[in-house]
């Protein structure tokens, strides 16, 4: 009898203890494992209440904030990682396609759908779900311990990208003669580390970029960096923890469109390196898989050295459909953040995120003044062009506003370099993005509940990256040339 009490007693402790953490402690707001915002308690109104919205969106808040949530997380990944077996003699695992890289709309790929080149479908919601695919084709994990490598699978056809092409297409015979327009296709990391035992897992990416160059006109110049970082592959130029290239990667892709462009370029030894240690990037909350976190890399950064350069962004103010609806007046800031060692949004050093247009003036006086549209990736490179360009305008496909058309006659741009990862060139979304730069006309919508801002968590793609790189707390500006003495940029947002 006093057994059954005893445990009684323990099974009510155990139930009291639940209750007390899921009802009364705080509720965490960001997942740093996740690289996102979790859900918030929604507004209550009686139509909402009426509907069962309300009611579905406590459900999701309850379950999405629990209390210790990433550190619960983490214990699970252990558990599992200690459990399981590993069936390769190299340590090679592979995890099936539940995590996103990202794109511009929608990042997920499987490779069911790899030989699907998107760019052939009528129906719109077609192209966006079957373009889903294409970024999802799994993850594999290879190496032990501090080599331990995150990959994310590529299963797009060889024939693909080429609305991309077009887009450049468009942009050369809108502009003529008087802007130079680039293409360059950004590879990611699995293209030039994925064991040989599990290559037909991911398809060519190779083969996928000779087709976009292959399709653009005469007058529009691919800039193949292919090459140069196969070369370069035994240096860290991609990161082994991130789905995104590493700042090295990025020097090798700028240097080659410096060379392709005509413009000044110099190397490292005109920078200083500084270092976020300890840096556990986005493809540990994708993959789940506990040996990421166990394996923290170096995010090695470059400060341009001996050229003046100042920063000004916009920031946009963005809903939670990842859609613009407010942004700053243009303010004073730095380009490059200082993260402290450990940060999982490390990748977020160059301009602090994605979610602004950036300009940057420098005091290379050439007349040569140039736009990168971009997505994440995208970020690493204009660092290494202050030497080559006496103003850099850096756009997101997802975000930009205005009418590009008089945004380069406004600027006197001279230049304009399409510069985008493999998954977001394929995607439909960020083409329609490009295409639509050229005729839009931007109408600020009504805010809704939860705006985000720029310097907030967002996930690689709005509806789960690049993946983003926004970080998860806000940096400090890193000391260097062109460093504001505003610790953020301007938060003064026109309602």
């Amino acid at each position: 009898m006093k057994k059954h009490i005893f445990y009684i007693i323990l099974l009510a402790l155990c139930f009291a203890s639940f209750t007390i953490v899921f009802d009364f402690f705080p509720r965490p707001k960001v997942s740093e494992l996740e690289k996102r915002e979790l859900s918030t308690f929604p507004a209550f109104s009686w139509e909402t209440l009426a509907s069962g919205e309300f009611t579905r969106e406590v459900s999701s808040w309850f379950s999405d904030s629990e209390p210790f949530r990433d550190d619960l997380m983490t214990l699970s990944m252990k558990i599992k990682d200690l459990i399981s077996f590993n069936p390769t003699e190299d340590n090679i695992k592979f995890h099936a396609g539940d995590a996103p890289l990202e794109t511009s709309d929608s990042d997920t790929l499987d490779t069911a759908s790899a030989q699907v080149d998107v760019e052939e479908e009528d129906d719109d919601d077609m192209v966006l779900e079957q373009n889903a695919k294409i970024a999802h084709a799994g993850i594999i994990i290879a190496g032990k311990g501090e080599n331990t490598r995150a990959l994310m699978c590529y299963g797009g056809s060889p024939k693909g990208c080429t609305e991309y092409a077009k887009v450049a297409n468009l942009y050369k015979q809108t502009f003529g003669e008087g802007v130079n327009v680039y293409c360059m296709v950004i590879p990611t990391s699995v293209e030039f580390y994925c064991p040989p035992k599990v290559q037909s897992r991911t398809k060519s990416q190779l083969a996928t970029t000779q087709h976009v160059f292959e399709c653009l006109d005469s007058n529009v110049v691919g800039v193949d960096i292919y090459p140069s970082l196969k070369k370069h592959r035994k240096e860290p130029i991609y990161l082994r923890t991130d789905h995104h290239w590493a700042p090295l990667g990025a020097f090798y892709a700028a240097k080659k469109f410096a060379e392709v462009a005509g413009v000044p370029f110099k190397d490292l030894d005109h920078y200083e390196a500084d270092t976020v240690h300890r840096f556990v990037g986005s493809m540990y909350g994708y993959s789940k898989d506990i040996s990421v976190k166990e394996a923290p890399e170096d995010f090695i950064y470059y400060k341009p050295q001996g050229v003046e350069y100042s920063t000004t962004y916009v920031v946009y103010r963005i809903d939670d459909n990842y859609k613009v609806i407010g942004e700053s007046r243009p303010a004073s800031g730095p380009f490059f953040y200082k993260f402290k060692d450990g940060h999982g949004g490390a990748y977020g050093t160059m301009m602090g995120g994605d979610t602004k247009l950036t300009q940057v003036r420098t005091s290379t006086k050439n007349g040569r003044r140039l736009i990168i549209l971009k997505d994440s990736f995208g970020n690493a490179i204009p660092g290494f062009l202050f030497f080559s360009f006496e103003e850099i305008h850096v756009i997101d496909n997802r975000y930009f506003t205005k009418d590009i058309v008089a945004y380069v006659e406004e600027h006197g741009i001279t230049d304009i370099l399409f510069a985008n990862n493999i998954f977001s060139a394929y995607s439909a979304a960020t083409c329609k993005h490009y295409s639509n730069f050229l005729h839009q006309q931007w109408t600020k919508p009504q805010p809704k509940a939860n705006p985000k801002t720029s310097e907030e968590v967002k996930p690689s793609a709005p509806k789960s990256d690049s993946v983003s790189t926004a970080p998860v707390a806000t940096p400090t500006p890193a000391s260097g040339a062109g460093s504001s003495a505003s610790s953020e940029v301007s938060d003064s947002v026109e309602n």
